[in-house]
């Protein structure tokens, strides 16, 4: 276990073997956002992207809870004080640009991550908390976990991109629905909804999700790395570009030692050992 900077407590950084782990930590709060939070994402996400050692990077949250978003304590503080916020600027404009910056730092940024990205969901993931967990790869969650967009029941439009990502999970539709209604759905309603990949068991939540990612980070890692940029590609791409970029990426891996691990360990009738190379 390797500890990794975030220059906050409120967010905790650390390699477990091949997998970084992320942790919301603000338990009291139900790991809701913080100021310092969003500075421990872009210290903490270009740190594992170029470690070799990570494989694959895990979110999950302290005591039971994902992320409930934005800190709505914090909020009305402020609305009623007629003072900023926890570091936002007063000007509409450059709150607007603060949060675009932010949003970069964190959703952008594991979106484009050149690794796969699991949000390991324990308990609620609401609002921006669940915007972010839309923007990992994948998404496990335990049996008690509850998803909810939020945004309407606190009179907001919604940020950290999970519109988009939303969309593009459950079609227009019903992201509109999630959105506008602010049902509180369970793991199990997520999972039907292919919003949640996999339900685990409330007991060992936090080992078995961990060992899940151990699994993924066992696979080679060049070729998980390209096939999240082709399937990232695909939601803006055009057929022929799309081709393109995947024969050229499908040729880099079979190039690789793991490709040619993977196939002598085939033919030899046992797992392959994959080093990255």
């Amino acid at each position: 276990m390797t500890a990794i900077e975030t220059g906050t407590d409120d967010l905790l950084a650390e390699r477990i073997g091949h997998v970084g782990v992320i942790t919301f930590n603000r338990p009291e709060s139900r790991n809701a956002l913080s100021n310092a939070m969003y500075h421990g994402f872009q210290a903490a996400l270009p740190t594992m992207a170029l470690d070799p050692e990570v494989r694959v990077v895990m979110i999950t949250g302290a005591e039971g809870a994902f992320c409930a978003g934005g800190d709505v304590k914090g909020m009305h503080a402020s609305n009623s004080s007629g003072e900023a916020r926890d570091g936002q600027p007063a000007g509409s404009e450059d709150r607007v640009s603060h949060l675009r910056m932010r949003q970069r730092w964190v959703s952008e940024a594991i979106h484009s991550l050149p690794k796969p990205v699991v949000a390991a969901i324990p308990g609620a993931a609401a609002g921006a908390g669940l915007s972010i967990a839309l923007a990992a790869d994948l998404r496990i969650a335990a049996e008690r976990a509850l998803i909810v967009t939020a945004f309407a029941n606190v009179g907001a439009s919604g940020d950290f991109g999970g519109s988009w990502f939303l969309t593009h999970l459950v079609g227009a539709a019903k992201a509109k629905e999630l959105y506008f209604t602010s049902p509180r759905l369970t793991a199990t309603e997520a999972a039907d909804l292919g919003i949640v990949n996999k339900v685990l068991a409330d007991d060992d939540f936090a080992v078995a999700a961990l060992n899940y990612c151990h699994e993924l980070a066992e696979r080679a890692p060049i070729a998980l790395r390209y096939m999240k940029e082709n399937i990232n590609r695909a939601a803006h791409a055009d057929l022929p570009t799309a081709l393109d970029a995947e024969a050229a990426n499908m040729v880099h891996t079979m190039l690789t030692a793991d490709h040619k691990e993977a196939a002598a360990a085939f033919v030899e009738k046992r797992p392959p050992k994959f080093v990255g190379g």
